[in-house]
């Protein structure tokens, strides 16, 4: 993309709101992240045109795209998650009554409450992200227990964020469609959302 193309790519400071993002989005491997952001403006909630990847991009740099939306979603969701689990009401990650220990900041895996679980995972995550599918398998299971934990703990936030964003639907429909999980990981009772029709 030239410089110029990259200037046209931007919303500049006094803008409407509607002349912002007005550029046409092609999915290519360079752009996914924008192309998948373009398509969350237009429809967040219409999951199958989300998932569906595009000509033009790998599977794997789709997969790349999506994780990394995701991430960067789930890092507002643990803010507001923040909110109500602590350190002193959760003090160990539990998603229904399976403790995990916390391997992503501490060297060695360790009890950890689950916040603190939640970052770290999520801190690791970022870093592991890659282009390069193998990483995907171990980070979308490790990142799951956060929504599980949300769902099984507090689960008027899980619903109430659910409702708002379908991030959960659409990391779990990811995961199944790409193979990135087990059904036996998968915990949480499947929603009207999560199930392709």
């Amino acid at each position: 993309m030239s410089v110029k193309e990259t200037r046209q790519r931007m919303n500049l400071p006094g803008m409407r709101e509607e002349e912002c993002f007005w550029w046409a989005n092609e999915a290519s491997e360079e752009a996914g992240h924008e192309y998948i952001q373009s398509q969350l403006r237009q429809g967040r909630f219409d999951l199958a045109q989300l998932l569906d990847k595009p000509s033009g991009i790998s599977q794997s740099d789709w997969i790349f795209s999506h994780m990394r939306q995701i991430l960067i979603e789930l890092g507002y969701y643990l803010a507001q998650l923040h909110n109500e689990c602590t350190s002193q009401t959760c003090p160990v990650m539990r998603a229904n009554e399976t403790t995990y220990y916390c391997a992503g900041n501490h060297g060695h895996p360790r009890p950890c409450s689950a916040i603190s679980y939640a970052v770290h995972t999520l801190d690791f995550a970022v870093c592991q992200l890659s282009r390069e599918s193998r990483h995907f398998q171990s980070m979308v299971r490790r990142l799951y227990r956060i929504f599980a934990h949300s769902y099984f703990h507090h689960r008027e936030f899980f619903e109430r964020q659910e409702a708002m964003t379908f991030l959960y639907a659409r990391f779990v429909r990811l995961a199944r469609k790409y193979e990135l999980v087990t059904e036996a990981q998968i915990i949480i009772p499947d929603l009207p959302t999560t199930v392709e029709t």
